[in-house]
Order: C-alpha cells, then sequence, then structure tokens
C-alpha cells in the first residue's frame, strides 16, 4: 500500500480525547453486511434470499435498484481486508448469508459458500483483524420464506441448526457472535408496514414474527454456547433510539414517549433478561399470547455476554389521534429545524450516551458494545478525494459520547462504525452513504474518505482532525433524503 498523501487530512483541530483514553481493552471495528456488500447474489450454489425476491417486486426499492452485485465483496474481499489493515481497524464485524450456506435453508451444505467464510476468517486472522461474526442479518432464505419464514414457529429451530452449521466450520478461530441483527427492524418493517423483505403487513404477522424472533434470539444463543468453546463471546444486537416528547411535560405525549420506547427499544431486550414483554406500557403486545406456547415464557431468557447497541439518531414523539395501536407518531426532524442526515434522521449524537445508559441500567444487563453508528451523507469524490467532514465530525462527536459513558461508570467495551464501504442500503438502495471507504459502483472503485484517514490516524494515536463544533452548522448536514 502506498503511503497516505498529506492532501487527504483536512486541517482541523485535534480531538478533545484519544484512543488510550478508552483503555487498552476497548475494542475498535467496523461492521458490515452478508446482503449489503457480497453481490454475487446466484454465484457457486448460493440459494436466493427473501431480500433478492423483494428488490425485484415492483417498485420495492428507490430506483429499482439491487444488490445483485452490491459492492462485489464476495469477489474483492481480500483486496477490501488489505485496505481494512492498511488503515489499521483491529476488528471487522459483518455477517454470514444464509442461502449462500444452507441454500434452502436446511439441509444439504453448500461447501463453496461455507469455503468463502472460512477464507474470509482466515484472511482477517492473517492481517490482525479479529473477525466479529453475525449469524443473522435478515436475509431469510427465499426457500423457508415458502414455508412460513418468520412466521412460521420452526424457524426457531431453522436458525439454530444454520448457527451451528457455522460454529461447528467457524468457531475453531471466531470468537465473537452475534445471534440477531436488530429484530424490532426485520420484524416491524418486513412484518408489520411491508418496507423491508418479505414485504408483509399486519399486526398478527408482526407479532408472529416478534414472538419467534424473541424465542429463536434466545435458542440460537443456546445452540452457540452448546457448539462453540466456553472462552467464545455471544451477543446479539439492538436496534435503538432516544425518545423525547413534543411536547414535554404535556401527559398525552409523555405517554406516546413511554409507548414507543417499549416498541422501539425494549421488545426484544426484556425477553432476553427473563423480564418478559413489556405489556404494561404497550398493551397491544396482549395479542402475541396467541401464538406462545407452555414453556415459552421459560426459553425466553438467555444470558447474553454482550449486547450490541445500534444508534444513529434520536426521535421526538407526539401524540396522534390517527395513529391506531400506538397513537403516536414521529416529528421529523425537517420538521423541526434541526440538522440531519441523507437519510432524514437528526444530527444527535447524544442519542448514543442516553441508550447506552438505558441499556446498562437493568440489573442483569451484560456488557455494551456499539456494533453500528454512523451517518450517509452525499459523498463526492474530487481530485481523489472524498471530504466528508460533516461525518467525520458526527463520528467524532459519537465517540465522544461512548467515552462519556464510559466514564460514567457504563461497561461498554466497543465502537464498531457503520460501514466500512458505502453500500446497498435496503430500501434505500445505493443513495445513502454511509461508508469510511466510497464506492464508485460502476467501477468498483475504492477511495478512503477523510472520515476513514481520520479513523486511521485516531486508532494509530495519532493527533489531528477534529473541528466537531464547527461542521454542525454545514451545508451538508441540510441534505434531503
Amino acid at each position: 500500500m502506498p503511503a497516505l498523501p498529506a492532501a487527504f487530512f483536512p486541517p482541523t483541530t485535534p480531538t478533545p480525547y484519544s484512543r488510550a483514553d478508552f483503555g487498552p481493552d476497548f475494542r475498535w471495528g467496523v461492521s458490515t453486511a452478508a446482503y449489503q456488500t457480497e453481490g454475487s447474489w446466484a454465484a457457486d450454489g448460493k440459494g436466493p434470499s427473501i431480500w433478492d425476491t423483494f428488490v425485484r417486486g415492483r417498485r420495492a426499492i428507490k430506483g429499482r435498484e439491487t444488490a445483485d452485485v452490491a459492492t462485489d465483496f464476495y469477489r474483492r474481499w481480500s483486496a477490501d481486508l488489505d485496505l481494512m489493515q492498511h488503515l489499521g481497524i483491529p476488528d471487522f464485524r459483518f455477517s454470514a448469508a444464509w442461502s449462500r450456506v444452507l441454500p434452502e435453508g436446511t439441509g444439504p451444505v453448500n461447501a463453496p459458500g461455507l469455503d468463502f467464510y472460512d477464507r474470509l476468517v482466515d484472511g482477517c486472522l492473517a492481517r490482525g483483524i479479529t473477525p466479529w461474526l453475525t449469524v443473522y442479518h435478515w436475509d431469510l432464505p427465499q426457500a423457508l420464506q415458502q414455508r412460513g419464514g418468520w412466521g412460521n414457529r420452526d424457524v426457531v429451530s431453522w436458525l439454530s441448526d444454520y448457527a451451528q452449521v457455522l460454529a461447528r466450520r467457524l468457531g475453531d478461530r471466531v470468537q465473537h457472535w452475534m445471534v440477531l441483527n436488530e429484530p424490532m427492524v426485520f420484524t416491524g418493517a418486513g412484518h408489520l408496514l411491508g418496507l423491508h423483505a418479505p414485504g408483509r403487513r399486519g399486526l398478527g404477522s408482526f407479532l408472529a414474527a416478534t414472538h419467534h424472533a424473541s424465542l429463536a434470539q434466545a435458542e440460537g444463543g443456546r445452540a452457540l454456547r452448546a457448539t462453540l468453546s466456553a472462552s467464545a463471546q455471544i451477543g446479539t444486537t439492538f436496534s435503538c433510539s432516544y425518545l423525547t416528547p413534543w411536547r414535554p411535560g404535556l401527559p398525552r405525549d409523555e405517554r406516546v414517549v413511554r409507548r414507543a420506547d417499549a416498541a422501539l427499544n425494549r421488545l426484544f431486550v426484556e425477553p432476553a433478561l427473563g423480564l418478559g414483554y413489556p405489556l404494561a406500557d404497550l398493551p397491544l403486545l396482549g395479542r402475541i399470547a396467541r401464538y406462545m406456547q407452555p414453556g415459552d415464557e421459560q426459553r425466553l431468557p438467555f444470558a447474553f455476554d454482550f449486547w450490541g447497541v445500534q444508534n444513529y439518531t434520536r426521535e421526538v414523539v407526539r401524540h396522534s389521534p390517527y395513529v391506531p395501536l400506538l397513537w403516536a407518531n414521529l416529528v421529523g426532524a425537517a420538521r423541526r429545524g434541526v440538522p440531519y442526515t441523507q437519510m432524514g434522521w437528526e444530527v444527535y449524537p447524544e442519542s448514543l450516551y442516553h441508550m447506552l445508559r438505558q441499556f446498562s441500567s437493568y440489573p442483569n444487563a451484560p456488557r455494551l458494545l456499539v456494533t453500528e453508528n454512523g451517518a450517509a451523507f452525499p459523498d463526492e469524490v474530487r481530485g481523489g478525494r472524498v471530504a466528508d467532514a460533516a461525518r467525520q465530525a458526527y463520528l467524532q462527536a459519537c465517540i465522544g459520547q461512548v467515552l462519556r459513558a464510559r466514564r460514567e461508570g457504563v461497561p461498554v467495551e466497543g465502537y464498531f462504525a457503520w460501514s466500512f464501504t458505502d453500500n446497498f442500503e435496503w430500501a434505500e438502495g445505493y443513495e445513502p452513504r454511509f461508508g469510511l471507504v466510497h464506492v464508485e459502483y460502476a467501477t468498483q472503485q475504492r477511495t478512503v474518505k477523510d472520515s476513514g484517514w481520520w479513523y486511521r490516524q485516531f486508532l494509530a494515536g495519532v493527533e489531528g482532525n477534529e473541528g466537531v463544533a464547527s461542521h454542525f452548522s454545514s451545508p451538508l448536514y441540510t441534505q434531503g433524503k
């Protein structure tokens, strides 16, 4: 790799903290997901996933784009790991594509698919990069969807069996595992609102998927525990947003904040702790009883070694008589006149601090890691450089909020930026760019952004590159969706 051009480092003031402030055992990394990066959607025996089917639906994705190629990570993984090593990133979170390993979801293993992850893990270790493997990141095999998918209780054993296939092959080298990625998102967006695969709509579909995902979260953990060595660390990840009322002090807005918090932040956390579903604050969950069987309450808890906290923004909530069940809606950042990103999400780094505090407040909560955090902005390559000052400022501010929580005693032990490269952002297609590395999709050219070079400097303990406050008024923050 060539030396870093000095011009790639924007002239900014030093950060108010350093890597050393977090201690020698704090984990630093980046995150990706199989469907969003791998491409090669039908190569080497891979079966279709629900996302391969969903993107071919009429107007499912902005621009009718697909992830058939994505960032071509399936073929370019070695060069991407070289770049990751060059940037000094020590930890890499990725997922395995279920239908690449088991094309039918169950049954015979597809040897070329499992071999790919074998090579990927070895490639990480050869470069001094620690692999962190997510078992399920939203890409259910289409063959299992045709058997009911997350609406079929059998999905619990399907996922457990799949987790053990991965663990038996990779568990001698992978010591950090995550069962599910953001179950609230794939059940809510995929089974209640129809915005994500498999495009289901309705409360019954959502509640069935929710209960089965909660069971799978715990049973998947037990399957990994039974297969892996005693030293392996097993976690799962949760999406979350800090919630505040539109009109503080107004009882009806305060009530809907509690209701929204139960849905968005607590729905999968509390069953894992043995607290059951948050029925008191979200009465509609009472209907989930029809999907429960004797013994399920005892099966829902699992003693995870860690939780992955995945936070991007806060949400402001107001009472609405026109939204059934929740009786609430979200007041968007644009309407409130506050800075927001390309996704329409408010720039609010303090949200990460508040959610770390909230999750750590449970008496029996495990240790925490931030396994996703980032921001999308409309980047542009000019003269071989991507000057993404807004993203750099956002990441610096969020990492500062992690340090704030850590100094207050919150057991947060790692930070993973989303994402290593730009990638396919689900229903939003390729327009939003979250990466530390820019991808020109037509050519697959990689260009490290200024934020990526800053992360390299920070991880190396080199002083420089902040300017956080000055960038929060940048016009980049006011770009719409």
